[in-house]
């Protein structure tokens, strides 16, 4: 399966991924993980977005599907890929079914979770996360054993500078303005499916295997 989660952020895309990825294989390919390693690796296109990054500015939608292309021509998606998180605009969907038609691959859905706004600030600003390990807490929904501290490595956890109440209100109003074109043009091409992204991730998981069909 060649997939695309859309949604915004606090969705619960990065959860049910992992859950696709390890009852069918396949590969969860992140842009922002992507763009750090091509940077990391000092490919051509890291070089090229590798400023852009530091200064804090935008990467070209044609640099970034660049990286994506470079991360399809290594291999290694047998089982399909699933897309995290992009396409994000309609110019980035556009780009994405040329590179896709370039290689000989196509989409099989696009899966698109839709949760309330007010759902999302609690879960966005109540997340925590190990700086050490990465672990993702809730300081109500999935509070770790002793209160701020990691329960893997016993680090003290932080808020990310982008889970405040003030980045995600921005990170909502790009998101309400760009994803309806976004999903339109999905919807065009058969794929579009809406998930109920409210529940147990349990509940919800259920939901994506109807609408893959497994």
């Amino acid at each position: 399966m060649n997939l695309v989660f859309l949604g915004p952020a606090g969705s619960g895309k990065g959860t049910q991924a992992k859950k696709l990825e390890a009852d069918f294989g396949v590969t969860q390919i992140s842009t922002g993980d992507l763009l750090r390693e091509a940077v990391r690796l000092g490919t051509d296109l890291g070089k090229q977005a590798d400023p852009l990054m530091q200064q804090g500015k935008l990467v070209p939608d044609e640099l970034v599907v660049g990286i994506i292309e470079e991360r399809f021509q290594r291999g290694g998606l047998e089982n399909g890929f699933l897309l995290d998180g992009f396409p994000r605009t309609l110019p980035q969907a556009e780009a994405l079914d040329r590179m896709l038609e370039r290689n000989g691959m196509k989409l099989d859905k696009v899966l698109s979770l839709e949760v309330p706004e007010e759902l999302l600030y609690e879960r966005i600003t109540g997340r925590r996360s190990c700086p050490k390990c990465g672990t993702v807490y809730h300081v109500s929904a999935a509070p770790p054993k002793r209160a701020g501290f990691c329960d893997i490595d016993g680090e003290a956890l932080i808020q990310r500078s982008d889970d405040s109440p003030e980045k995600l209100k921005n990170r909502l109003e790009v998101f309400r303005k760009e994803i309806p074109q976004v999903k339109q043009h999905y919807a065009r091409q058969g794929l579009l499916a809406e998930i109920h992204g409210v529940g147990t991730p349990e509940g919800i998981y259920t939901e994506i295997r109807k609408a893959l069909g497994r």
